[in-house]
C-alpha cells in the first residue's frame, strides 16, 4: 500500500482517522500500532513477524542494557547491546545482501551456491536503524527504555515513515510517544503539508519518471547524447520529487496524529558544493550515520588523516545500505571521495568562485551520481555514461531527441523551478497580501489544496504508473 493510491487515500486513511479520534488517549497508540502493522502486512504478510520481532527485541534489550547500567556494570550493557545490535543487522544482512554475498562468492571458481530468492522486506533498512538509534540511546543514557511494549512497537512501526522514512531517532519522539498534543491548527498544517507532497509525487515525479523509464530501456549503444541526458535529468528531478514528496506526506501525516518529525529535505538541489547537498539531501540518514559511526569512530578529532578514513568509511556504508549491488557500493565510495576533496581543498575554491560556477559544478556530479544510482549494473551504468558523452559513436541528437525535448521542455522548467525555494517564498508573498483578510487567505489556500488533490486523484484514477523509488531501500 502506498501513499499516492486511491485505497490509502479513501479507504485506510479515513477509517484510521476515525477510529483514532474518537479513541480515549490510552487507546490512541494501540490503534495507531494495529493500523501500521496492517499496513505493513498489506504487501507482505508474512514479513510483519519480522517487525513484530524487532519490536519485542529491541524492548527487551533496551530494558535490559538500562537495568545494568543503572547497576554500574557498563560492560555488562555494551556485551548486550552489541549482541543487540547484531541481531538487528543480522536480519537486515541476511534478507537484503545474503544472495549478493553469495552472487559473489559464486565467481570463484569450483563455488556454486544455490541462491535464497529470498524478496527483501519492504522498510527494513529504515525500521531497523530506528530500532537501533533507540537501544544505542538508552545505552548511552541519552533516553531512558520505554517501559510500555505499545508504546516502542508504535515508533518502530509507526505507518506514515515507515516505508521510506524520514529515519525518526527516538531521542527526537519519546516524549511524543506518551504526550502528544492534538489541535486543528496542527491537523489543518498536516494536510496542507500531505497534500503537497501528494503533488509533488503524482504530478510530477510520476510524470517525469515516465520519460526516465522510456530512455532507460533504449540500447545505450545507438543513445544519442542528447536523449541520455534527457532521460537522466528526467530521473534527477524524479527521485528529487518522489523521495522528497514522500517525506512530505510523512511529515504531514505525522502532525495529523500529533507527532512533529524533523525536516529530511531543504532544497538540495540550490547546493553550491557535495558537503552542501549532503546536508540538505535525506538529512535523517545523514544524522544518523553522523551520529552513530561518524563520531563514535572520532569525527573529526583525531586530524585531517582519520577524519578522511572516516568519511570513506561512512560513504562505503551509505552506499551499502541503499542496496545490495555493486553500483551502490560504487555510488557511496563516488561521494565519499567528492566530500573527501572539498575537505582537502575544493572547498576553498568553491567559497570563491562565482555562484553559477558552483551550482553548476555541484549539479553536475549530482547529475553523474545519478546515473550510476539509477543503473541495474555497473556496466549499463559506465555505457549510459559513455551515451552522455557520444563515447559510443552515436550522434550528439536525432529527430526523436528533438521531439523529447521540445515536448517535455515546459515540463522541466516546471520542475526545475519546484525544486528550489521560489515556491515557498511566492506563497509567503501571497500571505503576506492576505494577512489582514485572513478568511480570504484560507479560502485561496483551500481552492489550492482541493485543486491540487483533484488533479491528483484523476490522475491515480486513470493512471497504471506510480512506483515509489525508495520502497526498495
Amino acid at each position: 500500500m502506498v501513499f499516492s493510491s486511491i485505497l490509502f487515500l479513501f479507504y485506510f486513511l479515513p477509517a484510521v482517522l476515525l477510529l483514532y479520534f474518537i479513541a480515549p488517549k490510552k487507546l490512541k497508540n494501540p490503534i495507531l500500532l494495529i493500523f501500521s502493522l496492517f499496513f505493513y502486512a498489506w504487501g507482505e504478510p508474512v514479513y510483519v513477524l519480522i517487525m513484530i520481532s524487532v519490536i519485542i527485541i529491541n524492548y527487551l534489550y533496551g530494558l535490559w542494557i538500562e537495568r545494568l547500567m543503572k547497576k554500574g556494570r557498563p560492560e555488562a550493557a555494551r556485551f548486550w547491546l552489541i549482541l543487540c545490535l547484531i541481531i538487528n543487522l543480522g536480519i537486515l544482512g541476511f534478507y537484503k545482501y545474503a544472495d549478493f554475498f553469495i552472487e559473489n562468492l559464486n565467481i570463484i571458481p569450483s563455488v556454486s551456491i544455490p541462491l535464497l530468492g529470498l524478496s527483501l522486506p519492504i522498510g527494513v533498512s529504515f525500521f531497523t536503524f530506528q530500532s537501533l538509534s533507540y537501544t544505542i540511546d538508552v545505552y548511552r543514557g541519552i533516553v531512558t527504555a520505554q517501559p510500555n511494549i505499545i508504546s516502542l512497537g508504535t515508533y518502530v512501526a509507526l505507518f506514515p515513515q515507515l516505508i521510506a522514512g524520514p529515519i525518526v531517532q527516538y531521542k527526537t519522539i519519546d516524549k511524543q510517544l506518551d504526550n502528544r498534543t492534538h489541535s486543528f491548527d496542527k491537523f489543518g498544517d498536516g494536510v496542507r503539508r500531505f497534500i503537497t507532497g501528494l503533488g509533488k509525487k503524482v504530478l510530477l515525479a510520476n510524470t517525469v519518471g515516465v520519460i526516465w523509464d522510456k530512455v532507460s530501456a533504449l540500447d545505450t549503444a545507438t543513445l544519442p547524447a542528447l536523449t541520455a541526458w534527457i532521460g537522466i535529468l528526467a530521473f534527477t528531478f524524479q527521485i528529487y520529487f518522489d523521495f522528497s514528496g514522500y517525506s512530505d506526506m510523512a511529515i504531514g501525516l505525522g502532525k495529523m496524529f500529533g507527532f512533529e518529525f524533523l525536516e529530511n529535505f531543504d532544497y538540495p538541489y540550490i547546493s553550491k558544493s557535495i558537503t552542501a547537498f549532503w546536508r540538505r539531501w535525506h538529512i535523517s540518514l545523514g544524522t544518523w550515520f553522523r551520529e552513530y559511526v561518524y563520531i563514535p569512530l572520532g569525527g573529526n578529532r583525531k586530524g585531517l588523516p582519520l577524519q578522511l578514513r572516516n568519511i570513506l568509511i561512512v560513504w562505503l556504508l551509505t552506499g551499502i545500505w541503499h542496496g545490495a549491488s555493486w553500483n551502490f557500493v560504487v555510488w557511496g565510495l563516488y561521494f565519499g571521495i567528492l566530500l573527501a576533496l572539498e575537505k582537502l581543498f575544493l572547498l576553498k575554491f568553491l567559497n570563491k568562485a562565482p555562484s553559477i560556477i558552483t551550482h553548476l559544478y555541484t549539479m553536475f556530479l549530482v547529475v553523474i551520481s545519478w546515473v550510476i544510482f539509477a543503473s541495474d549494473n555497473l556496466s549499463k551504468g559506465i555505457s549510459y555514461l559513455g551515451a552522455m558523452f557520444g563515447a559510443n559513436g552515436a550522434p550528439a541528437f536525432d529527430n526523436s531527441s528533438i521531439y523529447l525535448l521540445i515536448t517535455n521542455a515546459l515540463l522541466f522548467i516546471i520542475a526545475a523551478i519546484g525544486c528550489t525555494d521560489y515556491p515557498k517564498r511566492l506563497t509567503m508573498r501571497v500571505e503576506k497580501v492576505f494577512i489582514k483578510k485572513p478568511a480570504l487567505s484560507t479560502l485561496v489556500g483551500c481552492v489550492v489544496l482541493l485543486g491540487i488533490s483533484g488533479l491528483c486523484v484523476a490522475y491515480l484514477v486513470d493512471a497504471s504508473y506510480n512506483p515509489f523509488l525508495y520502497f526498495r531501500f
